[in-house]
């Protein structure tokens, strides 16, 4: 059996789980894939593929182009770049792993604090023999917007609170009572963009969702407001936000996600003072990826006696 473990990033896989214990062959990749050509080169001899969440994508495309693909395994309990219904119909099995989401809670305020301190800026200014640069914005008695108020979205409302701000939130299907019962104040979208100081959106990728984030929506927010997005970067129009960065017409925005991934060494957002801007980091924590690869383990010892485990649908 020859096992394909992808887009370890920090050369960290084989450190955090048992892989001596399937007897195969593991093969590493470090480095991202340049393209789909790439994909299909690396993994057409390998019986299993470990993904690391989305950074490599299973469209069919690429599915139909390995036949020794047997098995899948996504790290976390679902993966919108593998498409599930074309592996079933190559009898291809897509398995997951257990996944909890406090660490991209955590980074979440550790990207706030950094744009609202200008810590990024001041860490630099002292590296290079300086001192104090710009002034920082206060959070207590600040408004704390929650755009999407699922179980990553509510975490962070409550550290609002530790902070002493007023927290109000929306999203698409986000009922008032439903706020309420988790102590923050529902408000209608428009109210959401132009009363935030801080705005963190914490929705999933979907076709209602992509640019839910756009030139209007920036326009309503304060020349002192800070945008947040540890979700997926098409969930913000790019562009608009950009023009938004550069005309001033927010304070900052602090970003984990982005349109492509890895952001292209060339990006303006890397340049941008406003910007705080960190590699898609939410999830990467030690104790996280110790659950995705045992359980990546654990899941192929299961497909290879014949009983699966975590199969995906």
């Amino acid at each position: 059996m020859k096992v394909a473990v992808l887009d370890d990033y920090q050369n960290v896989a084989l450190s955090l789980a048992d892989w001596d214990s399937l007897h195969a062959q593991v093969d590493v990749f470090n480095e991202p894939f340049s393209d789909e050509a790439e994909v299909i080169a690396a993994l057409a001899d390998h019986d299993v593929v470990v993904a690391m969440r989305e950074r490599t994508p299973f469209p069919s495309s690429t599915l139909g182009r390995l036949p020794k693909l047997a098995l899948l395994v996504t790290t976390g309990p679902g993966n919108a770049a593998i498409d599930v219904d074309a592996a079933r119909r190559l009898n291809i099995t897509v398995s997951g792993t257990g996944y909890f989401s406090h660490p991209t809670a955590e980074l979440t305020w550790g990207l706030i604090l950094s744009a609202a301190r200008l810590i990024p800026q001041n860490v630099e200014s002292v590296r290079r023999g300086g001192w104090q640069v710009g002034l920082g914005t206060s959070l207590r008695h600040a408004t704390l917007g929650v755009l999407g108020l699922g179980r990553l979205g509510t975490r962070v409302a409550e550290i609002g609170k530790a902070f002493d701000m007023q927290t109000i939130a929306w999203s698409q299907n986000l009922r008032p009572e439903d706020a309420q019962t988790k102590g923050v104040t529902y408000v209608p979208r428009d109210e959401l963009f132009a009363r935030s100081d801080v705005l963190s959106i914490h929705v999933a990728l979907s076709q209602r969702t992509r640019g839910l984030v756009g030139e209007r929506e920036l326009r309503l927010m304060k020349p002192t407001a800070i945008l947040v997005n540890t979700s997926r970067g098409p969930v913000i129009d790019e562009a608009a936000l950009l023009d938004a960065l550069n005309e001033k017409r927010i304070a900052g925005a602090a970003l984990d996600v982005f349109d492509r991934e890895p952001l292209p060494a060339d990006h303006p957002l890397r340049s941008l003072h406003n910007a705080v801007v960190t590699p898609h980091i939410g999830y990467v924590s030690r104790d996280l990826y110790q659950v995705f690869y045992q359980d990546a383990v654990e899941d192929i010892a299961a497909w290879a006696t014949g009983s699966p485990l975590r199969t995906l649908t």
